[in-house]
């Protein structure tokens, strides 16, 4: 059997990734593909175990380190128990977050050395990188603004300044422009529409003639 496919999508606070993935993922059904949703940190079991030590609590709970440390934890459960096995059955692997956060967030936001990001992306993930990574781009302001008015309560990095969430922007832009081949950048500031159509746009790019039509 053919490997699926793993599409990640990335960005900053209340850039709308959700509300697309979600759109996405019912856009493949309907085409009779197999598709798992998932997201980071989190995704199985152990991963959201962690996944509520990182996003709860006080901005400094945690050093940038120790936040990238806990991430690849629970990103190797999540890769282990979710998306390998996904992506043998063949299915279509939509991820709301994966590596490149931890390279914005904590590597350009936090200021953890890039070298040992990679190191730990190496150890981790290995050659299961995404086939395509949907960047979705909005000026900071605007996305804090939008996800304070969502519900949930998981603030812990929403709440780590305007310095923190320009240095995130610009991490995220650097990691598309060196990656043009696997990253696309999405522009978020556009209705719920506009930005899904750009979506299926990317994904068609990536894959001509597999989709079809519309």
């Amino acid at each position: 059997m053919a490997r699926g496919r793993f599409i990640t999508f990335e960005g900053g606070e209340g850039t709308g990734k959700s509300t697309q993935i979600a759109r996405l993922a019912e856009a493949l059904r309907g085409r009779g593909l197999s598709v798992v949703q998932t997201r980071e940190p989190g995704g199985s079991p152990g991963a959201e175990a962690l996944r509520a030590l990182l996003v709860n609590g006080e901005a400094g709970r945690w050093t940038p380190t120790a936040e990238a440390l806990l991430m690849y934890a629970a990103r190797d459960d999540h890769l282990n128990q979710v998306i390998r096995p996904a992506l043998e059955r063949g299915d279509w692997v939509l991820c709301d977050r994966f590596s490149d956060s931890t390279r914005a967030y904590q590597g350009a936001g936090g200021k953890v050395d890039a070298t040992f990001i990679e190191a730990l992306d190496m150890a981790v993930v290995g050659a299961d990188r995404p086939d395509l990574t949907l960047i979705f781009d909005l000026e900071p302001q605007a996305g804090l603004e939008r996800a304070k008015a969502r519900a949930g309560g998981e603030d812990r990095f929403e709440s780590k300044g305007e310095g923190f969430h320009r240095r995130l922007r610009e991490g995220f832009l650097k990691i598309a422009e060196a990656e043009p081949d696997r990253c696309r950048i999405i522009d978020a500031g556009g209705s719920v529409d506009a930005v899904g159509s750009a979506v299926w746009e990317a994904l068609r790019e990536r894959w001509p003639g597999e989709l079809g039509d519309g």
